[in-house]
């Protein structure tokens, strides 16, 4: 009886306490926003950072029901070195570009060794020497008669192909090309000298000289331009006064030289 009583006092005691700590009804939303302790003052231009660590303090000084799951930031980071693969084959040609601009002309190079001897030829044709030439002399002299008069030779220094007709007293050109001719006379005292050089029927050049109490040698020269066939000779030419040449027996004071320099064809 005595426990029971006291457990019952106990009861009548606590049940005052028991009724009081136990709300009766649910706080208003303008009860529960007061209940809530304020939040600081933030700026706009606080970084995100600090605005998560103040939202942090307001939900860690809540009752421990309500506070939210803050997700941490996550940085992906690669490491390329470890995706880099093995080299790949090398790949086709491409089309070559445009031509760029000519650069400076380089130094010259070293000199290269000799090379070996080559082998030799096949042998050439044999050389065709083509050639005319002549001279001759008179030594006899002479006077014109009248008219022209062939100025003839009776004396061969050179004629090695008889290109030079000693019976009509003129060369005849075997080849086409340029020859080159001198006369050489002997004047006689106190008469006149006139000799041409003819080409075919005309004359080419003359010899003159006026009458003096002296002889004098005279020389005359003419380069032609032959054709196979064409003829150079000389002739005394008499006008007015005597015409004639000097020579004897002895010596030889008229020649008479031809020959050729170029053949055409070269």
């Amino acid at each position: 009886m005595g426990t029971a009583a006291l457990g019952l006092l106990w009861a009548v005691l606590l049940l005052p306490l028991l009724v009081s700590g136990v709300p009766t009804e649910e706080p208003t939303s303008g009860e529960a926003v007061a209940s809530n302790p304020p939040r600081g003052c933030r700026r706009c231009c606080d970084s995100e950072d600090l605005l998560t660590l103040a939202d942090a303090a307001d939900v860690s000084s809540a009752s421990p029901s309500v506070l939210p799951y803050v997700l941490p930031e996550v940085r992906p980071y690669i490491n390329i070195t470890i995706l880099k693969g093995d080299k790949g084959d090398r790949g086709p040609l491409g089309t070559p570009g445009k031509l760029g601009k000519e650069g400076l002309r380089g130094d010259r190079g070293p000199q290269g060794t000799k090379g070996a001897k080559g082998q030799a030829g096949s042998p050439g044709s044999p050389c065709q020497t083509r050639y005319s030439a002549f001279s001759v002399g008179r030594k006899t002299a002479l006077h014109s008669s009248e008219g022209f008069q062939p100025l003839l030779f009776d004396t061969v220094f050179v004629n090695p192909d008889g290109h030079f007709d000693m019976t009509a007293g003129c060369f005849v050109a075997p080849l086409h090309g340029l020859y080159f001719f001198s006369l050489n006379v002997h004047s006689w005292n106190f008469k006149e000298t006139y000799v041409h050089v003819v080409h075919n029927e005309e004359a080419a050049v003359i010899l003159y000289a006026q009458p003096s109490d002296r002889s004098i040698m005279q020389s005359q020269s003419v380069m032609l331009a032959l054709v196979p066939g064409d003829r150079v000779w000389v002739r005394l030419f008499k006008r007015e006064r005597e015409n004639a040449v000097y020579s004897d027996d002895v010596d030889t004071y008229i020649t008479f030289s031809g020959h050729l320099i170029k053949p055409e064809d070269d």
